[in-house]
């Protein structure tokens, strides 16, 4: 890639409630500028709350982003200023409803000025690249799970069938301030990026997603059919949980 080369998105979001849940937690965002999957926990609808709260927060993000020169932008900065924003929300919804007690939601996120974009994660939904034929996952699970492998206790192996290995130890949380996860990165023309719930990492195999990555660069699918995809790769294994796909294709601008 030439460094002068002007890049763009092509994106796709989708997201299915599963095949044992009776709704879908799950909240997606995609434009041009923002990314975002956020997969939200709590009883009583709680979980849908948060997640459409930390969505929203993002969305206002995107909006005063419109009209702005998003080289004076400080991406990570304001990606994190909105993830903060979400949680002021969460922790405002609880004041005014106190059955939402408890309540919480992961946060994975792009903020783009193609190719740079900040990268912001809190939780267990995930980010990978694809670039070449190489599926990098990009963000690291908040998870107790996750913690013991980092600490070498347990092997990767184990990590993926672990009974706990839902378990976070970080989320967006009402009433507690957010500490996501921030990088900065450089996009390459015909990357692929994923961010995803674990309703399709606790089920579909790395490999699998690749394959279904590899057709969007090869041009044999569709990114709305790659999303679709992998949906219903998950719902084949079982689909135990909402399944929220958001697919990124890097371009170069027309």
């Amino acid at each position: 890639m030439t460094h002068d080369q002007a890049l763009t998105l092509r994106y796709a979001a989708g997201s299915d409630v599963g095949q044992h849940r009776g709704g879908n937690e799950d909240s997606s965002y995609a434009t041009a500028r923002l990314l975002a999957v956020a997969d939200g926990m709590g009883g009583h609808a709680a979980g849908e709350v948060a997640s459409a709260e930390a969505v929203a927060a993002l969305e206002e993000l995107d909006t005063r982003l419109v009209d702005r020169n998003l080289d004076d932008v400080d991406l990570g900065e304001d990606l994190a200023g909105a993830i903060r924003a979400a949680a002021t929300r969460l922790e405002n919804r609880v004041a005014d409803d106190p059955e939402l007690t408890g309540m919480g939601t992961t946060v994975t996120a792009m903020l783009w000025n193609c190719p740079q974009f900040a990268l912001g994660h809190i939780g267990d939904s995930r980010c990978y690249r694809l670039r070449g034929d190489v599926l990098t996952q990009l963000t690291r699970d908040h998870t107790m799970v996750q913690a013991l492998v980092d600490q070498g206790r347990l092997t990767p192996e184990l990590a993926e069938r672990h009974p706990s290995r839902s378990v976070l130890v970080r989320a967006l949380l009402a009433g507690v301030p957010a500490e996501p996860d921030i990088s900065l990165e450089t996009a390459e023309v015909d990357d692929v990026y994923l961010l995803c719930s674990d309703g399709l990492t606790d089920v579909v195999k790395a490999d699998r997603i690749q394959q279904v990555l590899l057709g969007v660069t090869s041009k044999e699918t569709t990114l709305e059919d790659a999303v679709q995809a992998l949906i219903d790769l998950a719902n084949e294994g079982g689909g135990p949980d909402n399944i929220t796909c958001v697919l990124a294709h890097v371009v170069p601008a027309q």
